[in-house]
C-alpha cells in the first residue's frame, strides 16, 4: 500500500472517531460524571489535532 493510501486510510479512520466521540459528548454529555466528560472533550481535541497534522503531511506527499 502506498503512503497516501495509508495516510487516507488512517485520516478516514480517525474522522469517523471523532464524530462518534463529538456525538457521544452533544447528545450524552449532561448524563455523564464530570470527569468522564472532561476526558471525551480532551480525547476529541487530541483526535482534532492529529487529523490536522495528517492532513498536513498528506498535502505535503501528493
Amino acid at each position: 500500500m502506498s503512503l497516501q493510501n495509508e495516510l487516507n486510510t488512517i485520516t478516514s479512520t480517525m474522522s469517523e472517531l471523532s464524530v462518534r466521540i463529538t456525538t457521544l459528548v452533544e447528545h450524552e454529555g449532561a448524563a455523564m460524571e464530570s470527569d468522564v466528560y472532561s476526558e471525551l472533550v480532551a480525547a476529541e481535541r487530541s483526535i482534532g489535532t492529529l487529523l490536522r497534522r495528517l492532513n498536513r503531511v498528506a498535502s505535503r506527499i501528493k
